[in-house]
């Protein structure tokens, strides 16, 4: 048997074609700014059927918000419900390459299987969502509005089949890092997070693994824009989640593999360690021999990733 490292704490974060058009209201540049933005998320649509079985119906989706449509999948289980609903968050995936619902099919399908709806926003300038140029040098906080935005859609959509008393969120690597972002700007809009394999909660471990290092243009540009990491520290803080992990008030589990070589596991010992000081409630699994996408432990992760779900619902939390 794999021994598991735990930390639990009782009291204790195909591109589309359509026209590049801009928001109708300018990205915030910080996680305070997207604490007190208004966001409108609405006009869910079911567009058609993908995928059927004896267990769920997958749909096209689209809906609104912040002047733009974003595209996206909807799997709801066979039967009335009303179905607690998760929604998924997936990680970095080029856009160019990038297909609608891509990225985390294997959860899609284990969750819906046992009575999830599963919401999965594409963001923008993915699969058939509208564009926003500017969304790099908004250090894609734009992908976080649109998870936020499909929340407010589901929540407003008026579909009998969803209890909008129970939505959970699960992300993965960058769908992760939007998570933290959600739990601590809006820390009343879901109840309950899944951290898979997360990026940093420190933006700037972020941007110097990712961007000075892959994206060295972009880079130049942000810096010019906003100073860098060591010049002006004070704006980069309120890009990371880290310094407001006092707002959190959902309970949340990560799960990392100590083999990950994409995103290091470090990242989410600090984490888990940062929120065991704030008092937040947390449950940290470490997973030994598995990489960035699980594996043998896989079937493991996604057990207690829907025991957590239930039981954070069944509670009230």
């Amino acid at each position: 048997m794999n021994k598991v490292f735990s930390i639990i704490l009782a009291g204790l974060f195909i591109v589309s074609a359509a026209a590049a058009k801009q928001p109708a209201e300018q990205s915030p540049l910080s996680l305070p700014e997207l604490a007190a933005k208004q966001l409108d998320g609405h006009g869910l649509k079911r567009l058609k059927i993908l995928k059927q079985n004896n267990s769920y119906t997958e749909y096209l989706i689209t809906y609104l918000g912040g002047g733009l449509k974003i595209s996206g999948v909807m799997y709801v289980p066979k039967g009335e419900g009303p179905f607690p609903v998760i929604v998924l968050g997936h990680g970095y995936i080029d856009p160019w390459v990038y297909t609608v619902g891509r990225g985390l099919r294997r959860e899609q399908d284990y969750l819906a299987r046992r009575g999830f709806v599963v919401v999965h926003p594409d963001y923008r300038n993915h699969g058939l969502s509208d564009k926003d140029p500017a969304s790099e040098m908004n250090f894609r906080l734009g992908y976080v509005e649109d998870v936020i935005n499909a929340v407010e859609a589901v929540k407003t959509s008026g579909f009998s089949f969803i209890d909008t008393d129970k939505i959970g969120m699960l992300g993965h690597s960058l769908g992760g890092g939007i998570a933290l972002n959600i739990m601590t700007a809006k820390p009343d809009l879901i109840k309950a997070f899944v951290l898979y394999a997360p990026v940093s909660a420190n933006y700037v471990d972020n941007f110097n693994r990712w961007i000075r290092r892959g994206r060295p243009e972009i880079a130049e540009k942000i810096i010019a824009a906003h100073g860098s990491p060591e010049a002006n520290p004070g704006f980069w803080a309120t890009l990371s989640a880290i310094n407001y992990l006092d707002r959190l008030t959902a309970p949340v589990t990560i799960h990392h593999g100590d083999r990950d070589q994409s995103v290091p596991i470090a990242w989410s010992d600090n984490l888990a360690a940062a929120l065991v000081r704030k008092g937040k409630k947390v449950v940290y699994y470490r997973y030994p021999g598995e990489r960035h996408e699980f594996g043998k432990d896989w079937n493991l992760f996604m057990s207690r990733t829907a025991r957590f779900f239930n039981d954070s619902f069944d509670r009230g939390e």
